[in-house]
């Protein structure tokens, strides 16, 4: 599991990996976060030469700010709460949109250490918006503490979009 203080060593062989393939293929990427509140940017910045393929992120960490930034309909979060996934897939075409990248990635979800939104500690959504204007959209249930939890939110996140950029994710995939 990555720490914070991991980050001082080097990058994540999973930020690494996605900067390879977005070079490959001339592209670039964007995070919304909410959980990990800018980890995943911390992650995609820790490899050298990240400006050629991360625009920015955004950290929409309280629930009306997802909304006001990111477009994320507010009936949405009125019905459903922050920890959905369609609020994960809004949040992924929102900074997609807003930073002018090739693809966006965006998490939310419950780090503990009370649920969320009826959501148990652990229940994480993940969202990639693709460049066609599909999204794909992983469902995650991690264990552990609030630390551990947020890591692995971030690992989990560069892997799909890590999967999408590669082209081995399809759109609108079911979570």
């Amino acid at each position: 599991m990555s720490t914070g203080a991991d980050l001082l060593r080097g990058p994540s062989a999973a930020a690494e990996s996605v900067h390879r393939a977005l070079l490959e293929r001339g592209a670039t990427c964007a995070a919304a976060e909410s959980l990990t509140g800018g980890l995943v940017g911390a992650h995609l910045t820790a490899v050298p030469g990240a400006s050629a393929t991360f625009r920015g992120g955004a950290v929409t960490y309280a629930t009306d700010t997802k909304a006001s930034l990111l477009g994320v309909p507010r009936d949405l979060l009125a019905d459903s709460g922050a920890v959905h996934p369609d609020v994960a897939e809004h949040m992924a075409l929102g900074v997609r949109r807003l930073l002018e990248a090739d693809y966006g990635v965006a998490v939310t979800g419950v780090a503990g250490p009370e649920p969320q939104d009826g959501q148990p500690v652990g229940t994480v959504y993940a969202a990639v918006a693709l460049p066609g204007g599909g999204s794909a959209v992983r469902l995650f249930r991690f264990t552990g503490d609030r630390a551990g939890i947020r890591y692995r939110t971030v690992e989990g996140a560069l892997a799909l979009l890590d999967s999408a950029v590669r082209g081995e994710v399809a759109g609108n995939i079911p979570i």
